[in-house]
């Protein structure tokens, strides 16, 4: 069994995507994981699965299409990956609540610094399959775009080391 972290994209933000925990706990297991638990209400799901990291997004988004009538980008990391993706912080020393990784299917494009537009305190340094933003100032009044990142969710560094906590339990 492979301990797994799946992160949907645009649920329960700003009134956008309303999903209760309860029925992604219950997707979940009708998918067959085990041990499923939720964490705070924005698309969080720890569970152990014996299916690939591939099988658990594909079971997961057709339960959401169906669930929702429209497609929920989901991305999938097992408990391994998570723990590096905290480790891998270039900010170690911004407050974890002002540090996002923003994770994605793919590695960043090489280009992506390059895209970035409207950064005045922001910083953007590029993970394996993630892009880490530092937001010295905090994100309320940021006009940051990174169009490589469009696709993706983030999560503050709270969050992800939360999950990892979580995962590595599984």
């Amino acid at each position: 069994m492979t301990a797994f972290i799946a992160l949907l994209r645009a649920v329960n933000v700003g009134g956008t995507g309303k999903l209760p925990m309860s029925e992604l706990k219950a997707m979940c297991e009708d998918a067959g994981f085990e041990n499923v638990r939720t964490y705070i209400a924005s698309g969080n799901v720890v569970f152990s699965s014996k299916k690939t990291a591939a099988q658990v997004k594909a079971a997961i988004e057709s339960r959401l299409h169906a669930y929702a009538g429209k497609p929920v980008a989901v991305h999938v990391r097992t408990a391994t990956e998570m723990a590096a993706v905290a480790a891998a912080n270039p900010f170690p020393k911004g407050a974890p609540n002002r540090v996002m990784a923003i994770f994605m299917d793919a590695p960043p494009p090489a280009n992506t610094l390059d895209t970035v537009t409207g950064a005045t305190g922001e910083v953007v340094k590029l993970g394996k399959r993630e892009i880490y933003v530092h937001y010295g100032d905090g994100m309320a009044d940021s006009k940051l775009k990174i169009p490589a990142a469009k696709t993706g969710t983030a999560r503050n560094m709270n969050t992800v080391a939360k999950l990892a906590e979580m995962a590595a339990k599984s």
